[in-house]
């Protein structure tokens, strides 16, 4: 009986860790991917997003897109942080199931966005006319 209870925490410990590698990313990913179908081939999908990267600001930026059923897997070096997230966007946008964003940001803008948070620093649209009527009253 003991012997029985020994092997059923070790295969359980195993199984943990086989299982229990992956990533929140990936696990939803596989999630998103389980619910849906994609409604273009991988392909097809894999050109979309890559013809929006071209058509947009961020193209200078050349990441790429891998798509394995429907699930889109993005590659690249950005000297921008917010180009990371747009990446994401277009590719949900293109019809991407779900998004593994693998892009890297570099340290230098990772540090100017640590500067600008530590400053206080925030940038906010504000409408001119907004302004213009603040100026007014004032």
């Amino acid at each position: 009986m003991r012997k029985i209870w020994v092997v059923a925490v070790a295969f359980l410990i195993t199984a943990n860790v086989i299982w229990g590698a992956a990533t929140p990313q990936t696990k939803a990913a596989a999630k998103a991917a389980a619910t849906q179908t994609p409604k273009v081939s991988d392909a097809q999908l894999e050109k979309a997003i890559n013809a929006r990267f071209a058509a947009s600001k961020i193209s200078t930026d050349k990441f790429k897109a891998h798509v394995d059923g429907g699930i889109a897997t993005l590659e690249g070096y950005t000297e921008v942080v917010q180009h990371k997230g747009v990446a994401t966007r277009l590719a949900k946008s293109a019809g991407a199931l779900a998004v593994i964003n693998n892009i890297e940001i570099s340290q230098a803008a990772k540090d100017k966005a640590q500067a600008n948070l530590d400053s206080g620093r925030r940038r906010a649209q504000v409408k001119r006319t907004e302004t213009e009527a603040k100026r007014t009253q004032q």
